[in-house]
């Protein structure tokens, strides 16, 4: 599989705020962490917790020290988060250690060279789908409309899912990336259109057309369709489903994504290409019959049931 390096989200970002040119070890404010419901103790306790743990992103920096380096991270700002929400909740410094190590972040950096990792809950909520309910295998997607990668991946996850017609369920998560200016446009647009039940029609259209998605084309596409455009049009002016969108990328957020496309395996993060070969052993797999179970442990359906 693969995957948008940080390195580029942050050329893609251009310059950096002020925040850019602090001290980490010093800096009483960090870029997108919120200090505000602490008392100046608990805060001390924030900062020194931030200026000590460690990222787990490949920086081989502190959690402060990549904060104000690199603020487009979305590890550190997650581990940020526990970090807040630990010392609000009165756990010790040493208990928060064990939350970040437990985290489904540090868990996958630390699993990154093997193929599959081990499960992570994933609310799939009422996310576009395809195949059975039932189905053994669960496939959750999180994608970006205007990223070159996931343009590749949508036709083998085609031939992936006619493989297996009735072995999988297909879940497709909404995470465009800030580097990609249409990106946000095209996941309400794919929305907008699932609203009027051809969302998996958009969601083609929209790959095929992933290097030229600007407003005139998406409205182009709109119309292709068979939309009413007047509910679309209203639907992408007052920005229906941005908070949907949010929602799913705070989803992606929780389990260490950081780049796209990002393939998870009954719960199970997924690094390798995908491809029909490389897959149907792990399908092979996962369709054993497990202990106590008629199937394969569908951790990310889980979360939606």
């Amino acid at each position: 599989m693969a995957y948008v390096s940080r390195v580029v989200l942050v050329c893609a970002l251009g310059a950096i705020s002020a925040f850019a040119q602090a001290d980490w070890t010093t800096a009483q404010d960090l870029p997108g962490v919120d200090f505000a419901g602490l008392t100046a103790a608990q805060k001390k306790e924030a900062l020194d917790l931030l200026r000590t743990e460690a990222c787990p992103c490949g920086c081989n920096m502190h959690l402060a020290e990549c904060r104000i380096g690199d603020p487009a991270c979305r590890d550190n700002h997650a581990l940020a988060e526990i970090v807040i929400s630990g010392i609000q909740n009165r756990r010790t410094p040493a208990q928060i250690h064990d939350d970040l190590l437990n985290s489904p972040i540090f868990k996958m950096r630390a699993e990154q060279s093997r193929i599959l990792g081990d499960p992570v809950q994933i609310h799939v909520g009422d996310a576009p789908s395809r195949g059975p309910a039932n189905a053994p295998i669960t496939l959750v997607e999180f994608s970006d409309f205007e990223c070159p990668y996931c343009s590749v991946a949508t036709p083998q996850l085609e031939e992936v899912l006619k493989a297996y017609p009735k072995d999988v369920r297909f879940f497709f998560k909404q995470f465009p990336l800030e580097m990609h200016p249409h990106a946000m446009m095209a996941a309400e647009a794919s929305l907008a259109a699932g609203a009027q039940g051809k969302f998996w029609e958009m969601y083609l259209k929209l790959f095929a057309n992933s290097r030229h998605l600007d407003r005139e084309r998406i409205f182009a596409l709109a119309k292709e369709l068979n939309l009413d455009m007047t509910r679309f049009t209203h639907d992408m002016d007052t920005h229906a489903y941005a908070k949907r969108i949010q929602a799913d990328m705070a989803d992606g957020d929780k389990v260490g994504i950081f780049g796209t496309p990002s393939l998870f395996i009954n719960g199970k993060p997924y690094r390798g290409p995908i491809e029909v070969g490389v897959l149907a052993p792990i399908f092979k797999d996962e369709l054993k019959p497990k202990p106590g179970s008629p199937h394969a442990a569908p951790a990310a359906q889980t979360a939606s049931r």
